[in-house]
Order: structure tokens, then C-alpha cells, then sequence
């Protein structure tokens, strides 16, 4: 079975608020078994347009990475990200070689 990924890519226009995104996500992730393979860091943007944070988020199979997303715990999170960042997110199917 295919692993899922979450790949995100943000701008943060309030820090403070955004841990609280963080804190009521965690729930979710650690439900689903999220694990962050990239979060923040540095980076360099080759082409396009490049955001400020980036995430790319594993899981077990790409059911659990879609289950997270529509979970009640991780919408929650997501209203709270959505008044505090801009944010493009992508969920993916993983290649098996």
C-alpha cells in the first residue's frame, strides 16, 4: 500500500495565532499517525512562487493522510489556519518502486 503525503506550503501572517493551529492539529496528527518529514527550515525556492513554511507530512497510506484532512479535530485546526495564513496544501499518493 501506497504511503500519503501532505505537502503544504505558508505564510504565516500571525505567529501567535498560529500555534494555536499547531496545538489543535496535534490531536489529528497523532491520530493519524502524522509523520513530519520537513516543517519550517530552510529552503530555496527555484521556481514559482515560494512561501515563507513548508511541510511535508507522512503517513501510513494515502486513506489516513485523507482521513486526517477531513477529520473534526484537524478541521478545527484548519479554520484557525485559514484566519491566520495563506496556504496552498496538496495531498498525495506516494511512489512504490
Amino acid at each position: 500500500m501506497a504511503k500519503g503525503y501532505w505537502i503544504a506550503h505558508v505564510d504565516v501572517r500571525d505567529p501567535e495565532r498560529y500555534k494555536d493551529y499547531v496545538s489543535t492539529a496535534k490531536p489529528a496528527f497523532e491520530r493519524y499517525g502524522a509523520k513530519f518529514l520537513a516543517r519550517g527550515g530552510t529552503h530555496h525556492a527555484m521556481e514559482g512562487k515560494g512561501r515563507a513554511r513548508n511541510v511535508v507530512i507522512e503517513f501510513a497510506s494515502m486513506q489516513d493522510a485523507l482521513d486526517c484532512y477531513n477529520s473534526a479535530e484537524y478541521q478545527a485546526a484548519k479554520a484557525i489556519r485559514q484566519e491566520v495564513a495563506d496556504a496552498e496544501m496538496t495531498i498525495m499518493e506516494g511512489y512504490e518502486a
